[in-house]
């Protein structure tokens, strides 16, 4: 027993120096301390900010920075479709999307302030994101802006459902590598209903 208890005690006492030398890096002032001392500059403000946000780890950093341009676009495809749709299912789908990812793009910025990390820009996922977990290039957006009627819905619901599955599989890696709760919870509900969306897309394309 008493070497547990001494284990323990050990631990505890690792735990607060930690915790301490975190104080210590954040009172450090804006010098060079809180650059981090392996030149990481990004390293040292989540390290602080963890102590108070749940402990967020790269997985969930990777999340919200891939997220962001994701959803940003989804909502952009979703916002052609009132002028465009050909269908009143189409137009409905479009407005259920946006009003799920408008507000997760808030509480995902939200998120990297918090954590001392930079929020993607504006427009910046023309050039780096596409290609990537499902996201439409602007040759894909020009074609979906370009059509309208019949055409726009059956090329908006199978960009739709891959730009889905490119979210489902970034919110399954978030849920199997990611630390923050709040944001494995965001992945969780990203699963569920985008996967309820596909199908819903799916069966309006006839393939069901």
């Amino acid at each position: 027993m008493t070497s547990k208890r001494s284990l323990v005690r050990r631990t505890a006492a690792v735990a607060t120096s930690a915790a301490a030398a975190l104080v210590l890096a954040a009172c450090g002032g804006n010098g060079d301390s809180s650059a981090g001392h392996d030149g990481h500059s990004k390293e040292s403000p989540s390290a602080s900010a963890s102590a108070s946000q749940g402990q967020q780890n790269a997985a969930d950093v990777a999340f919200a920075k891939g997220m962001i341009p994701h959803h940003r676009q989804a909502v952009e495809m979703a916002d052609l479709a009132p002028s465009r749709a050909g269908s009143a299912e189409v137009k409905a789908l479009a407005e259920q999307i946006k009003k799920a990812q408008d507000p997760e793009i808030k509480t995902l910025s939200g998120w990297l302030t918090s954590w001392g990390e930079e929020v993607p820009a504006e427009g910046a996922m023309d050039h780096s994101e596409h290609g990537m977990s499902g996201m439409m290039t602007a040759e894909d957006m020009d074609k979906l802006k370009d059509s309208s009627g019949k055409a726009f819905d059956t090329a908006f619901m199978e960009m739709m459902i891959k730009h889905h599955e490119g979210a489902v599989s970034m919110a399954e890696t978030e849920k199997a590598d990611g630390s923050y709760e709040p944001a494995k919870k965001m992945a969780d509900a990203i699963i569920t209903s985008q996967t309820a969306e596909i199908t819903q897309m799916d069966e309006l394309l006839g393939k069901n």
